[in-house]
């Protein structure tokens, strides 16, 4: 009775031994993926060090290299629904300074453009807390096209209220 014991208890090490060897190697290639990406080895530079302070360096922009142009506040009107639900809409556009009086005369067509984006986009995408990254993002590449390369540096809203 001794002998089907011992052979019964033999293959389960066997069992376990590739096992374990295969878990000690998913733990090194995350281990060593984590530095190659933390080193900046792989997809670009990294190595974000904290500064002394333990908090990360922020690259601050020169402010006399900024101009804000300040635009007009939009009321759009959101589908045809009876109840009237409108968007209040304010947004400041921050310009190179050599460039603030260019992007000044050109600010009809500034409000032009995200008028026309907002009537056109969908009411459930401007309800959404979460959409206003995209928004902004939709709304600075059509300004950049409006005033041309490097002149249109971000897009600051300052109000955006669905009602």
């Amino acid at each position: 009775m001794n002998a089907p014991a011992e052979v019964a208890a033999a293959p389960r090490k066997r069992r376990l031994l590739p096992l374990l060897i295969g878990l000690l190697l998913a733990v090194a290639a995350g281990g060593g993926s984590f530095y190659a990406v933390r080193a900046g080895l792989l997809f670009g530079e990294g190595g974000h060090a904290p500064a002394a302070g333990g908090e990360e360096e922020v690259p601050v922009t020169d402010a006399a290299d900024v101009a804000f142009l300040p635009l007009e506040p939009l009321i759009v009107s959101l589908g045809e629904d009876p109840r009237g639900r409108h968007l209040r809409f304010a947004a400041q556009i921050e310009v190179a300074a050599a460039h603030a009086e260019e992007a000044a005369k050109v600010a009809p067509r500034f409000v032009d453009a995200i008028n026309t984006y907002l009537r056109a986009a969908d009411a459930a995408l401007l309800a959404d807390p979460n959409a206003l990254p995209r928004i902004r993002a939709h709304l600075l590449r059509r300004l950049q096209l409006i005033a041309g390369q490097g002149r249109v540096r971000d897009v600051l809203i300052t109000e955006f209220v669905v009602n």
